[in-house]
């Protein structure tokens, strides 16, 4: 279809485009962005579905114990997805210690954080049966994730299709298990058991696929030096994807723990509409990273230039999404959600613009990528995780959900530009930034 597409552009344009096209990975990078969309798409629809199903206080109870499970998946995933790939790329001939190696630290990593989850969630909500089985339920895809292990091959050989297609097929019928569970009324638990079949479905499915396009799985090894290896250039990963995970769901988390279900049910659902766009910055940076690293290498000034642009384009982005969802947000949550839930459409309102500085907090990232300053990322991170859990603390309990979208849009502010403040050689970074909200553009 995009082959078609491409032959009906005017010769102008398909002029500009076709570097684009012929460029290495870019079929790669299609079947990502497609599988973001589907995502997108049908999980909006699906969750929407579930919402109005479960009501305000079942779908709370849900998303709370989604977003709890949330905070451990970067203990389970372990930080190696960036480094397994380097490692299949430079030594692809040890492929089977690689794989095996790996396959083994996230079992055992997993096996660990769904201990924690379960163990943990015993000791905050003591006596909550439902909360732990929930957390039980969905905790399981922490241990089926290490079979993912399958998907960093593939993308070390720029063929993501074939876990892109293992993704899309556990997905749609995960989707299909959880619509059969409303249609049947079925409960609470049966939905969470249709949410959590998903991983294990994507395991199965991965597993079949690489026997079917790649090699046997008895090839697979440990290798004891290479485990040493791996765990000790991990581990700064694992702390900046824990902080990461604190960062963006300690939310939803603390909201269950200080306020009700049902302002959780009210606070997901505006959150599911606020974040459904949240992959259009990535995929715009993930297309002018590349050029921007070059000019860092040969000419310092275009650099800059280059980053501003790409600053002011994301606020503009970000200005063009808030300002008509705010102005239309009691209309969108009627149409999604029903009467049910109006009291998300004030939330919405005020959770939309944490996407400004969603977005540059994106275009920062790739700054500091781009020039090395993986500390400054951490750094950043940490201090809106820590603005995160303070604000909640201080602002649930005095104004429930409300007070956790202030939080929210505050402490993101605080991880993409108020952190840069604290040291001096981050300040460019917020003055540019302060540029990009002060006039945003999209040329």
């Amino acid at each position: 279809m995009f082959a078609v597409m491409h032959r009906s552009i005017p010769p102008v344009i398909k002029k500009r485009l076709d570097p684009i096209v012929q460029a290495p990975g870019f079929n790669n990078t299609l079947w990502l962005f497609s599988d973001r969309l589907l995502r997108m798409g049908v999980g909006l629809v699906v969750g929407v579905w579930i919402a109005r199903y479960l009501g305000p206080e079942g779908y709370g109870l849900l998303s709370f114990a989604g977003s709890y499970v949330m905070l451990f998946s970067a203990l389970a995933l372990f930080g190696l997805e960036a480094l397994v790939v380097r490692e299949l790329v430079s030594d692809g001939d040890q492929r089977g210690t690689i794989l095996g190696t790996t396959f083994l630290i996230r079992l055992a990593s997993g096996g660990l954080a769904y201990l924690l989850a379960v163990v943990t969630i015993m000791v905050l909500r003591p006596g909550d049966s439902l909360a732990l089985l929930l957390v039980a339920l969905l905790g399981s895809s922490l241990l089926f994730q290490s079979a993912e292990v399958i998907d960093l091959w593939f993308q070390s050989r720029v063929a993501s299709r074939y876990a892109v297609m293992a993704r899309i097929v556990a997905f749609l019928l995960s989707s299909a298990a959880k619509l059969a569970c409303v249609l049947a009324g079925a409960s609470l638990t049966a939905v969470a058991l249709a949410t959590a079949a998903e991983a294990l479905l994507l395991a199965g499915v991965l597993v079949v696929v690489y026997l079917r396009t790649a090699e046997r799985l008895s090839t697979w090894q440990w290798d004891t030096i290479r485990f040493r290896a791996l765990v000790r250039s991990a581990i700064p990963m694992v702390l900046s994807g824990v902080v990461l995970m604190i960062y963006l769901r300690i939310d939803q988390v603390m909201l269950g723990s200080l306020a009700s279900e049902s302002e959780v049910g009210f606070y997901a659902a505006a959150v599911r509409i606020s974040e459904v766009w949240y992959f259009v910055p990535a995929a715009i940076v993930s297309s002018l990273f590349p050029r921007i690293v070059q000019l860092r290498a040969s000419d310092q000034v275009q650099f800059e230039q280059q980053l501003q642009r790409l600053y002011n384009l994301l606020a503009f982005l970000g200005y063009a999404v808030a300002l008509p969802v705010t102005l239309l947000a009691p209309w969108l949550v009627q149409l999604l959600f029903g009467s049910a839930y109006q009291s998300s459409a004030p939330l919405l309102s005020v959770l939309i613009w944490a996407g400004l500085f969603a977005n540059l907090t994106v275009a920062r990232n790739a700054h500091f990528i781009a020039l090395d300053w993986g500390r400054a990322q951490l750094w950043t991170a940490s201090a809106g995780a820590i603005a995160n859990i303070l604000l909640n603390l201080l602002l649930i309990p005095r104004y429930g959900a409300m007070g956790a979208a202030g939080a929210t849009c505050l402490s993101y502010w605080v991880a993409a530009q108020g952190a840069c403040y604290a040291s001096h050689s981050l300040r460019p970074a917020a003055a540019m930034i302060m540029r990009a909200l002060l006039m945003p553009r999209w040329w």
